[in-house]
């Protein structure tokens, strides 16, 4: 009876106390709420002690995981680096091939040269110009160059951006002058298969890659064959690089061309003293000008 008793006031103490801190906890939440109301800057003040004590800590545990993924990122990176050193020195070993037989055949092309008293084509002029707008739709891809007839540009002229060829100049106006893209589908661009030197015409038709097309004879052609410019009507001068052949379906050849036309910012108007895809008229030189004037 005894242990009874006491286990029934145990009991009872128990719930008054789980009562009692229950009510605590409430009278302490709505302490701290009117506190916080009534001195905020207590609050955070308190906070602040509170986040400056546990920053310590919270930085000793931070720095064990930051070390663990420090060192594994720098073991990945080490992977990554000799993945990378092995396909470097692997190019580096064809480079240095292909750099032994450009230096042969530089030389042996010099004696050529002087044997057959050979007579260089003269250095072309050329504009360099701006791309000011992308006057491109789904009828047509052109660009707006910030150069004209002030500057030299006449119509037809090679547009190139570093050694590959663009398209050439459609429209030429006082200050300004429309480039006309070799996937523009007015675009026909006499061309030939550098390795078989078989002739072509690429024809453009507003896609990102042209058909070859007047393909002469019936040649091999493969992917990845490179397409340059053939001297065909005097439009341009042979070997401008235009693009390799991306694909061979059905009879159907596309060329990839080197230029991209999202990355124009730059061109070069070279006048290579040719007629050009679009006959210009040339400027008459200064003495007949001058005479001109004076008569």
């Amino acid at each position: 009876m005894k242990q009874s008793g006491a286990a029934g006031r145990l009991a009872t103490l128990r719930l008054l106390v789980q009562r009692f801190a229950f009510l605590s906890l409430i009278v302490a939440s709505v302490a701290l709420m009117i506190l916080g109301k009534a001195d905020i800057v207590l609050i955070e003040r308190t906070r602040a002690l509170v986040a400056d004590a546990i920053a310590p800590i919270l930085d000793a545990m931070a720095r064990p995981a930051a070390t663990i993924a420090q060192v594994t990122e720098n073991f990945h990176e080490l992977a990554n680096l000799r993945t990378e050193n092995a396909r470097l020195k692997e190019e580096n070993a064809k480079l240095m091939h292909w750099q032994t037989v450009a230096r042969r055949l530089e030389a042996e092309n010099t004696v050529l040269h002087d044997q057959l008293n050979f007579i260089p084509d003269p250095d072309p002029a050329f504009v360099t110009a701006r791309v000011i707008g992308d006057m491109g739709s789904a009828f047509g891809q052109s660009m707006l160059l910030g150069a004209g007839a002030k500057d030299g540009v006449r119509k037809g002229q090679a547009v190139l951006t570093g050694e590959s060829l663009a398209g050439h100049v459609a429209e030429v106006g006082a200050r300004s002058a429309r480039l006309l893209l070799i996937t523009d589908i007015n675009a026909r661009t006499p061309v030939m298969l550098e390795a078989t030197r078989t002739r072509a015409i690429l024809t453009g038709d507003n896609s990102q890659r042209p058909r070859l097309n007047y393909i002469t004879g019936s040649p091999t052609i493969s992917v990845g064959d490179r397409v340059v410019t053939a001297a065909s009507g005097g439009a341009f001068p042979p070997g401008i690089p235009v693009g390799v052949v991306s694909s061979v379906t059905d009879g159907i050849v596309r060329v990839e061309p080197f230029v991209q036309r999202h990355r124009l910012e730059f061109v070069s108007v070279v006048d290579f003293g040719l007629g050009g895809i679009l006959p210009f008229e040339r400027p008459p030189p200064p003495e007949r000008r001058r005479r001109g004037k004076e008569e």
